[in-house]
């Protein structure tokens, strides 16, 4: 099961050209990770009074097409792995059926107070494990 979020491209994101300033995918990127907690009944803020945020440890972006002003994509968000302080997901921002950039980041678990890596819990280890990917699927 893969999670999915709209995004409309706006002037603000675009260059003269009217194309997507490189940067603002990592953006499209973070607010659908967002949204995918919301979907699972959490949110950043419930997590850090929890005792449990993640930080960004690894990204890696493979830039395939450019987004336009007025378009309307797609982040796909899914889990591609789950270690015992991390997680690896995988988004992929597309328009139509035609992927523009494909995301692979390393979330690492840590205390919010002391930003030491804590082990994934198991609650949320549970939900997550619904959006795993396939294994085999690229």
């Amino acid at each position: 099961m893969q999670h999915e979020t709209s995004v409309r491209i706006y002037f603000q994101d675009t260059d003269a050209g009217g194309i997507v300033y490189h940067s603002n995918y990592l953006d499209y990127a973070e607010r659908a990770r967002s949204e995918f907690l919301y979907d699972l009944g959490l949110s950043n803020t419930s997590l850090i009074e929890q005792g449990v945020a993640f930080v960004v440890r690894r990204l890696e972006m493979d830039f395939r097409a450019s987004a336009k002003l007025d378009d309307l994509l797609t982040v796909k968000t899914q889990i591609a792995d789950i270690k015992n302080a991390s997680i690896v997901m995988e988004q992929t921002v597309c328009r139509n059926e035609t992927d523009l950039v494909r995301i692979t980041l390393q979330l690492a678990f840590v205390n919010p107070q002391t930003m030491r890596p804590i082990r994934v819990p198991v609650d949320i280890k549970t939900l997550f494990e619904k959006y795993m990917k396939p294994q085999g699927e690229n």
